[in-house]
């Protein structure tokens, strides 16, 4: 029977994704990885190379899941606050990617995959300026907020429960969501009305 190398490659990425965003980079261990994938250790170093190198890859295959998966579409503000909404739901459910960047901003201060990473937030930068007519600058700062506001929830629960009384996830999750649309649509209309003003 032939080996699969793609289904092995996935296995990897997916083991890799849940090992790395729970211990980051150097808590990491890729033998635990290859356990949870049911592959032997020498394959991440025969497909992947390093340890670092394979970390890339977990990046890059979490944010192209992401991608896939939130698009930004539509016009004016509502296609701006529609984006975060979907991002907050798909981050919500998938927190790995969120972790990931989170770990790699703590353990290494430089981007990985910062080639195909760039290639991917310039085209979300263009479908916002195509969106509301912002100037490239005012989209970037637009779009850094709405991740901030998306990711920093995935990553600061335990800061949360310091301000709001207990309740059901669902019920948090719900009031954070809409508050967090909220913002992303005041903030959207006033960066459309300074450019208009200009």
């Amino acid at each position: 029977m032939a080996w699969d190398t793609e289904r092995t490659k996935r296995l990897l990425l997916e083991a890799g994704a849940e090992e790395f965003s729970a211990f980051g980079l150097a808590g990491g261990r890729v033998d635990r990885i290859a356990v949870k994938a049911g592959v032997n250790k020498e394959r991440i170093y025969q497909y992947f190379g390093k340890k670092e190198a394979f970390f890339s890859a977990v990046v890059e295959s979490e944010l192209t899941a992401s991608l896939a998966a939130v698009e930004l579409s539509g016009d004016g503000v509502p296609a701006v606050a529609d984006y975060a909404g979907r991002r907050f739901d798909y981050q919500r459910t998938h927190p790995a990617f969120t972790r990931l960047l989170f770990w790699e901003g703590l353990e290494l201060g430089e981007p990985v995959a910062e080639g195909i990473r760039r290639k991917h937030a310039q085209a979300l930068v263009t479908g916002a300026r195509i969106a509301t007519g912002l100037s490239e600058a005012d989209a970037q700062e637009l779009l850094i907020t709405v991740i901030t506001l998306v990711d920093g929830w995935v990553t600061l629960q335990t800061a949360d429960r310091l301000f709001s009384p207990p309740s059901r996830p669902d019920d948090r999750d719900s009031r954070r969501r809409e508050f967090i649309v909220m913002t992303v649509e005041a903030a959207t209309r006033a960066a459309i009305a300074r450019t208009d003003r200009t």
